[in-house]
Protein backbone atom coordinates (compact mmCIF):
# COMPACT_ATOMS: atom_id res chain seq x y z
CA UNK A 1 0.00 0.00 0.00
CA UNK A 2 1.31 3.44 -0.95
CA UNK A 3 2.22 5.75 1.92
CA UNK A 4 -0.84 8.01 2.41
CA UNK A 5 1.35 10.61 4.14
CA UNK A 6 3.79 10.97 1.23
CA UNK A 7 3.97 14.34 -0.50
CA UNK A 8 6.32 13.19 -3.27
CA UNK A 9 5.72 15.18 -6.45
CA UNK A 10 3.67 17.85 -4.65
CA UNK A 11 4.34 21.59 -4.39
CA UNK A 12 3.44 23.53 -1.25
CA UNK A 13 3.18 27.31 -0.98
CA UNK A 14 3.81 28.51 2.58
CA UNK A 15 3.43 32.15 3.55
CA UNK A 16 5.65 33.58 6.27
CA UNK A 17 8.10 30.67 6.12
CA UNK A 18 11.32 32.52 6.90
CA UNK A 19 11.23 31.71 10.63
CA UNK A 20 9.14 30.16 13.38
CA UNK A 21 6.01 28.16 12.68
CA UNK A 22 6.12 28.73 8.93
CA UNK A 23 9.65 27.42 8.75
CA UNK A 24 8.77 24.38 10.86
CA UNK A 25 5.81 23.58 8.60
CA UNK A 26 7.81 24.09 5.41
CA UNK A 27 10.53 21.72 6.64
CA UNK A 28 8.01 19.06 7.65
CA UNK A 29 6.34 19.21 4.23
CA UNK A 30 9.74 19.02 2.53
CA UNK A 31 10.72 16.01 4.65
CA UNK A 32 7.52 14.34 3.44
CA UNK A 33 8.56 14.96 -0.17
CA UNK A 34 7.10 18.32 -1.19
CA UNK A 35 8.89 21.11 -3.01
CA UNK A 36 8.43 24.48 -1.31
CA UNK A 37 7.54 27.99 -2.41
CA UNK A 38 7.88 30.51 0.42
CA UNK A 39 6.23 33.93 0.22
CA UNK A 40 7.02 36.71 2.67
CA UNK A 41 8.70 40.01 3.41
CA UNK A 42 12.06 38.74 4.64
CA UNK A 43 14.34 36.49 2.55
CA UNK A 44 13.83 32.91 3.80
CA UNK A 45 17.55 32.16 3.57
CA UNK A 46 17.75 29.65 6.42
CA UNK A 47 14.57 27.89 5.35
CA UNK A 48 15.88 27.60 1.79
CA UNK A 49 19.16 26.08 2.96
CA UNK A 50 17.35 23.51 5.10
CA UNK A 51 14.82 22.59 2.42
CA UNK A 52 17.51 22.17 -0.24
CA UNK A 53 19.54 20.05 2.19
CA UNK A 54 16.57 17.66 2.17
CA UNK A 55 16.87 17.36 -1.60
CA UNK A 56 13.77 19.38 -2.38
CA UNK A 57 13.34 22.34 -4.71
CA UNK A 58 12.76 25.77 -3.16
CA UNK A 59 11.41 29.05 -4.51
CA UNK A 60 11.52 32.34 -2.59
CA UNK A 61 8.84 34.92 -3.42
CA UNK A 62 9.12 38.43 -2.00
CA UNK A 63 5.71 39.75 -0.99
CA UNK A 64 4.08 41.82 1.74
CA UNK A 65 0.64 40.43 2.55
CA UNK A 66 -0.50 43.52 4.41
CA UNK A 67 -2.38 44.05 1.13
CA UNK A 68 -3.86 41.58 -1.33
CA UNK A 69 -2.09 43.19 -4.29
CA UNK A 70 0.73 40.59 -4.58
CA UNK A 71 -1.52 37.52 -4.39
CA UNK A 72 -1.97 36.88 -8.14
CA UNK A 73 1.79 37.26 -8.62
CA UNK A 74 2.55 34.86 -5.76
CA UNK A 75 0.42 32.17 -7.36
CA UNK A 76 1.84 32.76 -10.83
CA UNK A 77 5.46 32.76 -9.64
CA UNK A 78 4.84 29.47 -7.86
CA UNK A 79 3.37 27.89 -10.98
CA UNK A 80 6.10 29.31 -13.21
CA UNK A 81 8.93 28.39 -10.87
CA UNK A 82 7.87 24.96 -9.62
CA UNK A 83 5.39 23.86 -12.27
CA UNK A 84 2.34 23.23 -10.10
CA UNK A 85 0.60 23.97 -6.82
CA UNK A 86 -1.03 21.34 -4.61
CA UNK A 87 -0.92 22.73 -1.06
CA UNK A 88 -1.42 26.21 0.37
CA UNK A 89 -0.42 27.01 3.96
CA UNK A 90 -1.68 30.41 5.14
CA UNK A 91 0.80 31.02 7.93
CA UNK A 92 1.75 34.72 7.55
CA UNK A 93 0.51 36.69 10.52
CA UNK A 94 1.24 39.61 12.82
CA UNK A 95 0.15 40.59 16.32
CA UNK A 96 -0.20 43.91 18.13
CA UNK A 97 -0.67 44.15 21.91
CA UNK A 98 -2.48 46.89 23.82
CA UNK A 99 -5.43 47.23 26.18
CA UNK A 100 -8.70 47.33 24.27
CA UNK A 101 -9.44 50.85 25.49
CA UNK A 102 -6.18 52.08 23.97
CA UNK A 103 -6.11 49.99 20.79
CA UNK A 104 -5.54 52.04 17.63
CA UNK A 105 -7.28 51.81 14.29
CA UNK A 106 -3.91 51.30 12.59
CA UNK A 107 -3.10 48.29 14.76
CA UNK A 108 -6.57 46.90 14.10
CA UNK A 109 -6.31 47.34 10.32
CA UNK A 110 -2.75 46.04 9.97
CA UNK A 111 -3.48 42.80 11.82
CA UNK A 112 -6.81 42.21 10.11
CA UNK A 113 -5.32 42.89 6.67
CA UNK A 114 -2.55 40.32 7.08
CA UNK A 115 -4.22 37.70 9.24
CA UNK A 116 -7.69 37.40 7.74
CA UNK A 117 -8.14 39.51 4.60
CA UNK A 118 -5.01 38.30 2.80
CA UNK A 119 -5.53 34.78 4.11
CA UNK A 120 -9.04 34.67 2.61
CA UNK A 121 -7.92 36.00 -0.77
CA UNK A 122 -4.97 33.58 -0.81
CA UNK A 123 -7.54 30.82 -0.28
CA UNK A 124 -9.66 32.24 -3.08
CA UNK A 125 -6.76 32.35 -5.54
CA UNK A 126 -5.57 28.85 -4.66
CA UNK A 127 -9.14 27.56 -4.68
CA UNK A 128 -9.71 28.76 -8.24
CA UNK A 129 -6.53 26.97 -9.31
CA UNK A 130 -7.45 23.80 -7.43
CA UNK A 131 -10.88 23.73 -9.08
CA UNK A 132 -9.22 23.76 -12.48
CA UNK A 133 -6.78 20.96 -11.62
CA UNK A 134 -9.30 18.78 -9.79
CA UNK A 135 -8.38 19.32 -6.14
CA UNK A 136 -5.91 20.56 -3.58
CA UNK A 137 -5.23 21.16 0.09
CA UNK A 138 -5.52 24.40 2.07
CA UNK A 139 -4.21 24.67 5.62
CA UNK A 140 -4.96 27.84 7.55
CA UNK A 141 -3.13 28.69 10.75
CA UNK A 142 -5.63 29.43 13.49
CA UNK A 143 -4.84 29.91 17.20
CA UNK A 144 -5.98 29.20 20.73
CA UNK A 145 -7.69 32.57 20.27
CA UNK A 146 -9.90 30.99 17.62
CA UNK A 147 -11.57 29.39 20.67
CA UNK A 148 -10.84 31.86 23.47
CA UNK A 149 -10.86 35.61 23.98
CA UNK A 150 -7.37 36.30 25.25
CA UNK A 151 -6.33 39.69 26.60
CA UNK A 152 -4.74 42.78 25.05
CA UNK A 153 -4.86 41.41 21.48
CA UNK A 154 -8.29 42.46 20.14
CA UNK A 155 -7.49 42.44 16.43
CA UNK A 156 -5.51 39.19 16.70
CA UNK A 157 -8.41 37.49 18.48
CA UNK A 158 -10.85 38.79 15.89
CA UNK A 159 -8.65 37.67 13.01
CA UNK A 160 -8.06 34.18 14.37
CA UNK A 161 -11.75 33.73 15.18
CA UNK A 162 -12.31 34.75 11.56
CA UNK A 163 -9.83 32.13 10.33
CA UNK A 164 -11.89 29.44 12.05
CA UNK A 165 -15.01 30.78 10.39
CA UNK A 166 -13.69 30.99 6.84
CA UNK A 167 -12.06 27.58 7.18
CA UNK A 168 -15.48 26.07 7.86
CA UNK A 169 -17.20 28.18 5.19
CA UNK A 170 -14.73 27.25 2.47
CA UNK A 171 -14.90 23.59 3.46
CA UNK A 172 -18.67 23.74 3.06
CA UNK A 173 -18.36 25.25 -0.40
CA UNK A 174 -15.38 23.32 -1.73
CA UNK A 175 -15.38 19.83 -0.19
CA UNK A 176 -17.41 18.50 -3.13
CA UNK A 177 -14.72 19.89 -5.47
CA UNK A 178 -12.01 17.70 -3.90
CA UNK A 179 -10.52 20.69 -2.07
CA UNK A 180 -9.81 20.12 1.61
CA UNK A 181 -9.80 23.25 3.76
CA UNK A 182 -8.70 22.76 7.36
CA UNK A 183 -6.76 24.62 10.03
CA UNK A 184 -4.14 24.04 12.68
CA UNK A 185 -4.51 25.93 15.96
CA UNK A 186 -1.09 26.19 17.61
CA UNK A 187 -0.94 26.57 21.34
CA UNK A 188 1.65 28.70 23.06
CA UNK A 189 4.71 28.38 20.85
CA UNK A 190 8.26 29.64 21.32
CA UNK A 191 8.35 32.08 18.40
CA UNK A 192 9.03 35.78 17.81
CA UNK A 193 5.32 36.53 18.33
CA UNK A 194 5.49 35.22 21.91
CA UNK A 195 8.87 36.69 22.84
CA UNK A 196 7.28 39.36 25.04
CA UNK A 197 5.14 36.79 26.85
CA UNK A 198 8.07 34.47 27.47
CA UNK A 199 10.13 37.38 28.77
CA UNK A 200 7.42 38.20 31.33
CA UNK A 201 8.26 35.75 34.12
CA UNK A 202 4.87 36.01 35.82
CA UNK A 203 2.83 35.63 32.63
CA UNK A 204 5.06 32.85 31.30
CA UNK A 205 4.70 30.91 34.56
CA UNK A 206 0.91 31.30 34.42
CA UNK A 207 0.85 29.95 30.87
CA UNK A 208 3.14 27.01 31.58
CA UNK A 209 1.09 26.17 34.66
CA UNK A 210 -1.94 25.52 32.48
CA UNK A 211 -0.23 23.46 29.74
CA UNK A 212 -0.44 19.74 30.64
CA UNK A 213 2.68 19.04 28.55
CA UNK A 214 4.55 21.49 30.80
CA UNK A 215 6.44 23.34 28.07
CA UNK A 216 6.11 25.87 25.28
CA UNK A 217 5.61 24.29 21.87
CA UNK A 218 8.17 24.44 19.09
CA UNK A 219 7.71 24.93 15.34
CA UNK A 220 8.58 21.26 14.79
CA UNK A 221 5.56 20.27 16.89
CA UNK A 222 3.26 21.40 14.06
CA UNK A 223 4.92 19.18 11.47
CA UNK A 224 2.83 16.05 11.93
CA UNK A 225 -0.49 17.87 11.74
CA UNK A 226 0.66 19.81 8.68
CA UNK A 227 1.79 16.70 6.81
CA UNK A 228 -1.47 14.94 7.69
CA UNK A 229 -3.64 17.80 6.42
CA UNK A 230 -1.50 18.21 3.28
CA UNK A 231 -1.57 14.53 2.36
CA UNK A 232 -4.11 12.05 1.02
CA UNK A 233 -4.42 10.70 4.59
CA UNK A 234 -6.81 13.61 5.25
CA UNK A 235 -8.94 13.32 2.11
CA UNK A 236 -12.14 13.01 4.19
CA UNK A 237 -11.22 15.73 6.68
CA UNK A 238 -13.04 18.98 5.93
CA UNK A 239 -13.47 22.13 8.01
CA UNK A 240 -11.50 20.76 10.97
CA UNK A 241 -9.50 22.96 13.33
CA UNK A 242 -6.85 20.78 14.94
CA UNK A 243 -5.33 22.11 18.18
CA UNK A 244 -1.62 21.44 18.65
CA UNK A 245 -1.40 22.89 22.13
CA UNK A 246 0.15 20.47 24.61
CA UNK A 247 -3.32 19.99 26.10
CA UNK A 248 -4.11 23.68 26.77
CA UNK A 249 -7.74 23.48 25.62
CA UNK A 250 -8.33 20.27 27.56
CA UNK A 251 -7.37 21.89 30.86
Amino acid sequence: MANPFSLEGKVALVTGANTGLGQGIALALAEAGADIAAAGIQPPTETEQKVRALGRRFLAIQANLISIEPIPRILQETLDGLGRLDILVNNAGIIRRADAVDFTEQDWDDVMNVNIKSAFFMCQAAGRHFMQQGGGKIINIASMLSFQGGIRVPSYTASKSGIAGITRLLANEWASRNINVNAIAPGYMATDNTAALRADEKRSAEILGRIPAGRWGTPADLGGAAVFLASSASDYVNGAIIPVDGGWLAR
